[in-house]
């Protein structure tokens, strides 16, 4: 227990200096530094959100189009920095691997939960300030927006488990990882509440994790201005066999990749 105990404390400190390193790597110590990945979701669905006010007007099925937007584009942007980032990340980061306490899911880790955090803080951030400006409600439960962002951003780790390791195992898929946010859309619920689909439709999506994620996360947020469509033991199992494969594929790439 000792010893394991030990590991969980090197593991940790390792992954705080690898977080420190691509912090300083991709945003440097100038202007506003780490802040940049909280402006860019922030920039993003502003700018959406104010193209679906102007062609739809302020409400959209009875809740304000900004505040369904947002809390739709950012996670959304969330999930397209971290599948992006995930290509080809042992390569461009094998020369750390030469210290034995760091592996390769360490930087899969480290890439996801900076995205992560730079998205939750556009979240808050766009929340408070739309709020206070009336056109975001004041969060109905909590405990169920929370709960959404957790299963959404397991998905999407478990997910960037798997492309890390396609990316090294073959070029083509490389250049598909762009693509396949892009698929990701339809089943991510960004667009629509589940409730306005129909049933069968509605049936299929719940198999997509981010779907269940999304819908727990607008009723955090609207309440009972909506009603949510979620399965958390479907999301909970897809997401495992994601991240089973994932850390198989991960395993074995291991195995083969030369150091630089």
């Amino acid at each position: 227990m000792a010893n394991f105990s030990q590991g969980i404390r090197v593991q940790l400190k390792v992954v705080k200096a690898l977080m420190i390193r691509e912090l300083v790597t991709r945003f440097g110590r100038e202007n506003i530094g780490f802040l940049w990945i909280m402006a860019e979701p922030l920039m993003f669905a502003g700018l959406v959100g104010m193209v679906w006010s102007f062609l739809r007007g302020p409400e959209y099925h009875g809740i304000s189009v900004v505040a369904f937007v947002v809390t739709g584009y950012i996670p959304l942007t969330f999930l397209r920095h971290s599948f992006g980032r995930s290509a080809k990340i042992f390569q461009s980061n094998s020369s750390l691997l030469y210290h034995r306490q760091v592996k390769v899911l360490d930087f899969i880790f480290v890439r996801v939960s900076i995205e992560a955090v730079g998205a939750m803080m556009a979240y808050i951030f766009a929340g408070i300030v739309l709020l206070f400006f009336g056109f975001f409600p004041i969060p109905s439960d909590v405990g169920a927006l929370v709960a959404g962002w957790a299963i959404y951003v397991a998905f999407v780790l478990a997910v960037s488990t798997v492309l890390a390791p396609l990316s090294e195992m073959s070029e083509v898929v490389e250049k598909l990882v762009p693509i396949s946010v892009y698929i990701s859309i339809p089943f991510s619920g960004v667009f629509n509440m589940a409730s306005w689909l129909p049933a069968n439709v509605r049936e299929a999506l719940l198999w997509s994790p981010m779907v269940t994620g999304m819908e727990l996360m607008r009723y955090g947020l609207f309440g009972d201005m909506v009603t949510p469509y979620y399965d958390v033991i479907r999301a909970l199992a897809v997401t495992l066999v994601c991240l089973v494969v994932g850390l198989i594929l991960c395993r074995r790439v291991r195995r083969t990749l030369t150091l630089s």
